[in-house]
């Protein structure tokens, strides 16, 4: 089956609950939630210079040796992030390592071997890039999951004191939107055992979502107070980075970039953002999101009290 693919049935299907989406974005802002206010940073500047200000604006927060998770994408991916700016944000963090997973789904990213070949035909070679399951999983525990009690991680991530979730935020196949959720929780998963523990035959709907919550928790409890999320909505197609060449070409104009120390606040913050484009240019997203449940991924993380969702922006310019 086609990982990331839309059938035009489950699209049209979608469509009448599109319009959630939007009442999000309208309402969000004006929910008066108990407890903190979250702080996303806000920059429309989609340049290397602008994500070294976002990571400025979160940067307290890491101590030690950083994992920068990102998705690194499948060989020659039109929509993954910009290896320069990268680069210059990798150059801002002396102690950080590029990690990234094996994929579940087959094709060259399956194995560390040829994972490593694409890594260096996409143009990662500017940084060390570990590839967390090269040497299998660990079990992490999930305090409270709802369907998961544990995740399988890959087994190098004990390595790191804290992380960066870096994220092309987008459209995806199975869980409606790829955002800082998606990466930290599928993207930390090993290969063979985390990833087929979270996807359990690649059905969608809430319960998927609900496991992906579940294991992204693990990973951010690991890393309490040292971990930060910076999420560029640039190139943002329907389709993950993981269909490569074959991602659908992008409706939605570019927007720019979030960073926030709260997981659930910078992933409504993306969708809220993602509100404010004209009709025709966010309709496409939107549809993908609500064909697939997408906005359970917020309720979930809400549940577990991954972050908050009331939050203001602070602009960067």
């Amino acid at each position: 089956m086609s990982l990331c693919g839309i059938s035009r049935r489950r699209l049209i299907a979608g469509t009448a609950a599109a319009a959630a989406i939007s009442q999000v974005s309208a309402e969000s802002l004006s929910i008066a939630s108990a407890g903190r206010e979250a702080v996303v940073y806000q920059t429309t500047s989609l340049t290397a210079e602008g994500l070294v200000a976002a990571l400025r604006s979160v940067q307290s927060t890491f101590k030690g040796r950083i994992a920068v998770k990102l998705h690194t994408g499948e060989p020659h991916g039109p929509n993954i992030l910009p290896r320069e700016w990268v680069k210059a944000l990798i150059n801002e963090l002396p102690d950080a390592v590029i990690v990234e997973t094996n994929t579940l789904y087959g094709g060259p990213r399956a194995a560390a071997s040829r994972h490593r070949e694409t890594l260096v035909t996409n143009g990662w070679t500017f940084a060390p890039v570990d590839i967390l399951d090269e040497e299998g999983g660990t079990p992490w525990p999930i305090a409270g999951g709802s369907r998961l009690k544990s995740v399988t991680v890959g087994s190098h991530l004990d390595r790191y004191d804290s992380m960066l979730v870096l994220t092309h935020f987008k459209g995806h196949g199975m869980a409606g939107f790829g955002g800082s959720l998606k990466n930290v929780a599928i993207g930390c998963a090993s290969g063979r055992e985390g990833k087929a523990e979270i996807h359990q035959g690649w059905e969608r709907g809430p319960a998927f979502l609900e496991r992906m919550a579940d294991a992204g928790k693990a990973v951010t409890d690991h890393f309490q107070g040292r971990i930060a999320y910076i999420n560029v909505l640039r190139r943002m197609s329907v389709d993950c980075d993981c269909t490569g060449t074959s991602a659908a070409e992008p409706e939605a104009r570019d927007l720019g970039i979030l960073a926030s120390t709260d997981i659930l606040a910078v992933d409504l913050a993306s969708i809220d953002w993602v509100g404010t484009l004209p009709p025709a240019e966010r309709r496409p997203l939107e549809e993908r999101i609500a064909s697939r449940s997408g906005l359970t991924q917020l309720d979930a993380m809400e549940r577990l009290a991954m972050g908050v969702r009331r939050y203001r922006i602070e602009s960067l310019g």
